[in-house]
């Protein structure tokens, strides 16, 4: 059996990666108290000793306003923990698989943003996650990079459970119209991974449900798919409201969507619209 080490594996991917994981993988999930990938101790220890085929990385400090008051946590985890984890899979000559995110872009333009297209991230946990991609090319070995955006699932927190618990409480909620991206389910991420390990990919990937939308987009998707699976009891007026209405400490690329044509072309597939997804997701909710 194949044996693949999952970092991070207490988080929504890790949950949709165990669960379509091919039967002859055997799954290894360190648990925090055993790993900490901001050491390299603990890292170099754990990794020879498993000598995994593969390191998948899922862990990361995703939150995005806290991380402008909190960098150094933030790098430690994002930057200093690729790059450990690079080193221990190059010396037993194993491939890490790294989730990035659509958050190294500054998000200014209006087409669909590619591999090569320049990073220019706007905020700390932005600056973070591409300087631990810059770090796993410094050290070398095999890699397969894939930024993602978006995620949910129906494990752990996240947008969609946020907007129906929301919805479920609140008479009307504003949600920004000048953001746009994909919202993306972790499950069809999954696949994807496990389906790019097969094919040996190597490099540096995009990653999304198709599709296009803005987080009010999202939100009336998720009230009326949501209403519709019976997880929604109350009406709910959702308005559009400007970014600089809703004032956070982190800027947010105003235009993320990616440009995925290079896994297209990889696996000959393409992603299911992201309100396809949506349903799917909440139909395991109900």
């Amino acid at each position: 059996m194949k044996k693949i080490m999952i970092a991070g594996m207490g988080g929504q991917l890790g949950f949709e990666l165990a669960r379509t994981s091919a039967d002859a993988s055997l799954l290894v999930a360190p648990k925090e108290n055993e790993l900490d990938i901001t050491d390299r101790e603990s890292v170099n220890a754990f990794v020879s000793e498993l000598r995994p085929a593969v390191i998948i990385n899922c862990a990361a400090y995703t939150q995005v306003d806290k991380a402008e008051s909190e960098s150094e946590k933030a790098f430690a985890v994002n930057r200093d923990g690729p790059a450990y984890l690079a080193q221990a899979a190059k010396a037993c000559n194993a491939l890490l698989v790294h989730i990035s995110t659509d958050f190294v872009f500054a998000g200014t333009g209006g087409n669909p943003l590619r591999t090569d297209d320049a990073a220019a991230p706007l905020s700390v946990y932005g600056k973070s996650k591409l300087a631990g991609e810059q770090e796993i090319a410094r050290v070398g070995g095999d890699a397969l990079i894939i930024r993602t955006a978006w995620l949910y699932s129906s494990f752990g927190n996240n947008f969609v459970k946020t907007m129906l618990r929301l919805m479920n409480e609140r008479d009307s909620l504003g949600i920004v119209a000048d953001q746009v991206g994909t919202p993306t389910w972790a499950n069809s991420l999954a696949r994807v991974i496990w389906q790019l390990i097969d094919l040996d990919a190597r490099g540096l990937y995009h990653w999304t449900d198709a599709g296009v939308a803005s987080w009010y987009d999202f939100a009336v998707a998720i009230y009326e798919e949501g209403r519709a699976a019976g997880l929604l009891s109350r009406d709910t007026e959702i308005k559009p409201i400007k970014t600089s209405d809703y004032p956070l400490p982190a800027a947010r690329p105003a235009f993320s969507v990616l440009d995925k044509s290079s896994v297209y072309a990889l696996t000959g597939g393409k992603p299911e619209h992201w309100r396809t997804n949506l349903r799917k997701m909440l139909s395991e909710l109900r």
